[in-house]
């Protein structure tokens, strides 16, 4: 195929891309390069779409630029942001290429500032739990009934009319203390632990209550100091945290034995309304009343059953001697029916005794002959060994050196008895030694020859 070479294109023309595809690449470069990160700003042209998704801007003095929070994020956020606050987004930068509009991808979103207060906060719980202020096993339980309670609040708070209200109403039989102290400010965390260590030196209450309304994180951080949770954890009465709304938490309600959603539920936990006390009194004296008779009714069927069982002496007496009369033929019956049996199972035994009872004619028999083939064989192995022992006697007979002698042979010995078989053992007059076939006879050698051999 030939191609004119005028419509060829040089070697280093780049290719041709078209816009979605410039955007896209424009987007993984961003996303590539720009890691998650935190930036704050003001909020703008903030909206809330009918899917969920929020859309604002978030500007500074010289600059702006577009964001978006999905639903699925948005709606994980502690609080709906509005026009003109001051927020801190963590977001990823990303390209919006149906526009070609660079924006922020909205993970999560915080008040400004509350960043480095909540990272205050996790470190010195962190630091308190490892401690072990926030255990369990320290707090301590409240009281069943209480007659003094202490408040340790603002005076000008809403919640300490909040709490005295509760309490007219559903305890006005319990005394209420008041440690006024501010909530909120510069110092007031020292102020709120002064009044909680007041409370606990003068030891007037049975429970004390530590409490404020809602607020922001920054309004309610007198509450997360260091010096408030100590102080709580030494104080010697149970205390109850009511602070803030339902999901605020502080370093107080971890340090706190109990902590309630509110300052109103805190004041429901301090006391137990009065008409349950009442109820309570009045279930306890009926139960006692109930009690009472069913003792009473048992005892006087006790009584008749006693005063049915009392009979007279001589009626006693007549009742045992029957009983004793009973008791001589039950044992009479008893022993003559048991030797009756034990006699019949005997005869019982007895006759199977007898029919495994085996002969023994045949095994005396066999025993005899045993016993005769046994003599028989003894009585041959014993002459036999007569027979051996008369051979035995004749010939050690035969050798007997006696018998030699009384052939008319004699045995010579010196003065030490030793036998002389040699001329070369004798020597002229020397005293020798004769023994003869009947006695012995000393002798002198007067001289000695040699054998001519």
């Amino acid at each position: 195929m030939n191609t004119d070479s005028r419509f060829a294109n040089p070697v280093n023309t780049p290719s041709v891309m078209t816009v979605s595809a410039l955007n896209q690449a424009v987007a993984q470069l961003l996303e590539r390069n720009l890691p998650l990160t935190w930036v704050s700003g003001e909020i703008s042209n903030f909206t809330r779409a009918a899917s969920g998704h929020w859309y604002f801007t978030l500007k500074d003095n010289a600059a702006q630029v577009r964001a978006v929070m999905f639903r699925g994020r948005a709606q994980y956020a502690d609080f709906q942001p509005k026009e003109g606050d001051k927020v801190e987004v963590r977001a990823l930068v990303t390209l919006y290429a149906p526009r070609g509009d660079y924006q922020l991808s909205v993970e999560a979103i915080r008040r400004a500032g509350v960043g480095n207060l909540y990272e205050a906060f996790l470190r010195l719980k962190a630091q308190l739990t490892q401690e072990g202020l926030f255990d369990a096993d320290r707090k301590r339980p409240l009281p069943t009934f209480v007659r003094t309670i202490g408040i340790v609040t603002s005076p000008q708070a809403a919640a300490l009319r909040d709490v005295l209200t509760t309490l007219q109403r559903r305890a006005p039989h319990v005394n209420v203390i008041l440690y006024p102290t501010p909530v909120q400010g510069e110092g007031a965390g020292l102020k709120i632990a002064q009044a909680i260590a007041s409370a606990a030196a003068r030891e007037e209450c049975d429970v004390l209550l530590v409490c404020r309304g809602g607020g922001s994180m920054e309004d309610l951080w007198a509450f997360n100091e260091e010096i408030v949770a100590r102080t709580i954890v030494n104080c010697p009465m149970p205390v109850i945290a009511g602070i803030g709304h339902e999901t605020d938490f502080t370093i107080a309600d971890f340090a706190a034995d109990v902590r309630a959603a509110t300052p109103t539920a805190a004041a429901e936990l301090a006391a137990t309304p009065r008409s349950e006390w009442m109820q309570l009194l009045q279930r306890q004296a009926q139960l006692l009343s109930r009690s009472m008779h069913r003792r009473l009714d048992h005892h006087a069927q006790t009584l008749d059953w006693q005063s049915r069982r009392l009979l007279s002496p001589k009626a006693a007496i007549a009742a045992r001697r029957l009983h004793v009369t009973q008791l001589a033929r039950s044992l009479s019956y008893t022993a003559s029916t048991s030797l009756n049996q034990a006699r019949h199972e005997l005869a019982q035994l007895k006759q199977a005794w007898q029919a495994q009872r085996p002969g023994v004619a045949t095994p005396r028999l066999i025993l005899a002959e045993w016993q005769r083939r046994l003599q028989n064989a003894a009585k041959r192995h014993q002459d036999t060994n007569r027979q051996r022992l008369q051979t035995l006697q004749a010939q050690l007979e035969m050798l007997n050196p006696q018998r030699t002698l009384e052939r008319g042979y004699a045995i010579l010995s010196d003065h030490k008895g030793k036998v002389l078989r040699n001329t070369a053992e004798l020597k002229p007059q020397t005293l020798l030694q004769v023994r003869l076939a009947e006695g012995t006879a000393d002798i002198c050698i007067s001289s000695v020859q040699a054998s001519l051999d």
